[in-house]
Parts: C-alpha cells; sequence; structure tokens
C-alpha cells in the first residue's frame, strides 16, 4: 500500500512541478512578468539599489 501511495504522490508532485513550470513560461512570454530580472536580485542587493518593481499597494495610497 505504501508503495502505491508513493508512487501516486510522486506523480502527482512531478504534474504540479511541470503545471509551475509552464505558468512561469507563459507569464513571461506573455509579458506580465520579466523572470530574468530577479537573477540579478542576488547581485544588487543593497540597502541603496532601486527595488525590481513598485509596490502596487504603495501606488494606491499615494493617490488617496
Amino acid at each position: 500500500m505504501q508503495g502505491y501511495a508513493f508512487f501516486f504522490l510522486t506523480i502527482f508532485l512531478v504534474v504540479i512541478l511541470y503545471g509551475y513550470i509552464l505558468h512561469l513560461y507563459r507569464s513571461e512570454k506573455r509579458g506580465e512578468r520579466d523572470y530574468e530580472k530577479y537573477g540579478k536580485l542576488a547581485l544588487d542587493d543593497e540597502l541603496s539599489d532601486r527595488p525590481l518593481e513598485e509596490n502596487p499597494k504603495a501606488k494606491n495610497a499615494k493617490k488617496e
């Protein structure tokens, strides 16, 4: 019984992983996000560095 549970859990996790990879690929392809700039985050991690993107909640608070 444990063997079957392990097998199906593994298959389930592989499907979730591939779905997440597909989601990342599609959102970058549509231009919703640029994940390449997040790769530089480890290099540009000083307090004086410019944020990667603005906080949408902060924009709404400035308008009010």
